[in-house]
């Protein structure tokens, strides 16, 4: 039977699962739509083509809606991290959370100024001024990206620091950006995404062209530009991912400086079965996904090449179908990087059951209900708007222009 602190750390552990893996749903939309986004606009611009930038008001809607609902949920998570995991921000908040200070301060508020000026902005700056704020927010989307995996970089692989007094203190601020967990996920999170902007592309043009609605031929252009997107992320994402299984099992270069050898062997043989065994299952949701996702694009690419993307309905229906894969691999992704370093929260530094904030079992429970449902409910009112704009077109998107 379980005993009391066991309860409080399966339910904080279960809760920050559920609201990180939802969260990155998020993510992984915006950073995959943005540079889809920012080549559209460009090219609207340089041709001076309306039309074009009616595709990019459609496009650019539904990143905004998704954008919106991704800070909501960025917030929540946040204050889950800060409320049920003390232990972690007692011992490592300087080293471990200064990154994610950079993050919220530089990044994400640059990001946000720049795309409420860019939403605006239509018709009210200069055409190229429009263009740079987007390409603002676009940059800023990547630098908050890094940002955070700096600081999952660190947990996985601490580096950079010195303990004082029980407290770790950052005292090398390269080593900690320049880590390689950090570098590598990074890599691979921009591949990732890219192939999820990709797919969503192509599957938003499949819907609309088998209902034979195509106004300016947006949707034309966006099924290919979609297709060849995928088809170039498609080979990159797995290999980047791969880079990181060297890092697998490797001690940190910090290992020792907080327990000792027999201090991590004892924490590491009571971590028991069940996250390894979780870890499993998330790499083989992650790898049969991305074999259906290589099937699909490797039909797509070919159906491409004879030029028939925009007429085969068999295409459609299968591009509209494969748009979840994506999104599948990479919460199996997610669950296998970060189970895999269990049991700790901070690689042969700080065990979970040491990071997690001392609770009653009713605290931890009412907290775990409340969180996700609060969850439940962003990601469900976000699938309902993106997939509701998504069929309206670019006539009743959310930044379609106002008729006169």
């Amino acid at each position: 039977m379980l005993d009391t602190a066991t309860d409080a750390l399966l339910f904080a552990r279960a809760q920050f699962a559920l609201t990180a893996g939802t969260h990155y749903l998020f993510v992984a939309f915006t950073l995959g739509m943005a540079p889809l986004v920012l080549l559209g606009q460009l090219s609207a611009t340089l041709r001076g083509d309306p039309a074009r930038m009616r595709a990019v008001r459609f496009w650019g809607g539904l990143y905004a809606v998704n954008y919106g609902m991704g800070v909501l949920s960025g917030l929540v998570m946040e204050l889950q991290l800060g409320l049920n995991w003390s232990g972690l921000n007692d011992m490592f908040g300087y080293a471990f959370s200064a990154p994610l200070a950079v993050e919220t301060m530089v990044a994400f508020f640059i990001e946000s100024t720049f795309l409420g000026l860019w939403i605006f902005g239509w018709d009210r700056m200069n055409r190229w001024a429009h263009l740079g704020c987007f390409a603002v927010v676009t940059a800023t989307a990547y630098a908050s990206a890094y940002w955070v995996l700096v600081a999952n970089g660190f947990l996985k692989r601490p580096v950079g620091f010195e303990m004082r007094d029980g407290v770790a203190v950052l005292v090398d601020p390269v080593a900690l950006m320049t880590n390689p967990s950090t570098l590598l996920a990074f890599g691979h999170i921009v591949a990732s995404t890219l192939l999820v902007g990709g797919l969503v592309t192509a599957a938003v043009s499949a819907y609309h062209l088998s209902r034979g609605h195509d106004p300016d031929g947006m949707f034309h252009r966006g099924i290919r530009r979609g297709t060849l997107v995928t088809a170039l992320a498609v080979m990159p994402t797995p290999m980047a991912g791969g880079m990181q299984y060297a890092l697998l099992g490797q001690a940190p270069p910090t290992s020792g400086l907080t327990l000792d050898a027999a201090e991590i062997e004892r924490v590491e043989e009571s971590g028991g079965g069940a996250a390894g065994a979780l870890a499993l299952a998330g790499e083989v949701v992650m790898t049969l996904s991305w074999l259906g996702i290589l099937m699909v694009s490797g039909c797509l690419l070919l159906v491409w090449l004879v030029r028939r993307l925009d007429r085969w309905r068999w295409a459609h229906r299968l591009v509209i179908g494969a748009v979840v894969l994506p999104y599948a691999a990479s919460v199996g992704g997610w669950f296998f990087r970060e189970l895999g370093r269990q049991p700790w929260a901070v690689t042969h530094h700080l065990s979970t059951a040491d990071a997690v904030t001392d609770m009653t079992p009713a605290m931890a429970a009412t907290s775990f209900a409340l969180f996700t449902c609060a969850f439940a409910v962003l990601a469900s009112v976000t699938a309902w708007l993106l997939v509701r704009y998504a069929r309206r077109g670019p006539e009743g998107g959310p930044l379609a222009p106002v008729p006169a």
